[in-house]
């Protein structure tokens, strides 16, 4: 988790250490469960978030595109993304083996409680394909518990338009 500056400066609020760690708790366990997709992992993966989840993507024509999901499409649509769950062996589609992830993180706290991070990342799948990622995930804490509430990733629509998800 990279603390910025420019996010403090921006937001007005600066996050205290227990902030951060709370945030890099929280993806270390959800990168945990993406990096290994079981039925049980990928609920896991739905226990931490807050349904309705808002989406908000992107397609190859050009528009926006914005939805909501209940648990059982989030459940759905992560098992078939991922590959690996629902059927075990290949992950990402059938490319085979463990996924690994590299990510840098960098939280932008509107408040102690809700905080909007971006992350730069490298999924490798277990053949050696290298895939980056840039996406945005809207959390907020309740209690001591951080959850995603928004997933905003660019390029997704044209999947979520052919009935694997999202909004009607």
């Amino acid at each position: 988790m990279q603390r910025s500056e420019i996010a403090e400066a921006l937001t007005g609020y600066a996050p205290t250490e227990e902030d951060l760690e709370g945030l890099r708790k929280w993806f270390e366990t959800y990168d945990a469960l993406a990096a290994e997709p079981t039925d049980e992992g990928v609920e896991r993966m739905a226990d931490l978030a807050v349904f309705p989840l808002n989406l908000v993507t992107d397609g190859s024509g050009g528009d926006g595109w914005t939805g909501q999901w209940d648990r059982a499409e989030y459940v759905r649509t992560m098992r078939a993304v991922m590959g690996g769950a629902s059927g075990g062996g290949d992950t990402a589609g059938g490319t085979g083996g463990e996924l690994r992830f590299e990510s840098t993180r960098t939280p932008f706290f509107l408040t102690p409680r809700i905080a909007v991070v971006f992350t730069e990342a490298t999924m490798t799948t277990g053949d050696g394909e290298e895939h980056r990622l840039n996406y945005a995930d809207v959390l907020v804490r309740r209690g001591d518990t951080w959850a995603f509430q928004t997933m905003i990733q660019g390029g997704w629509a044209d999947m979520l338009e052919g009935g694997d998800g999202g909004a009607r």
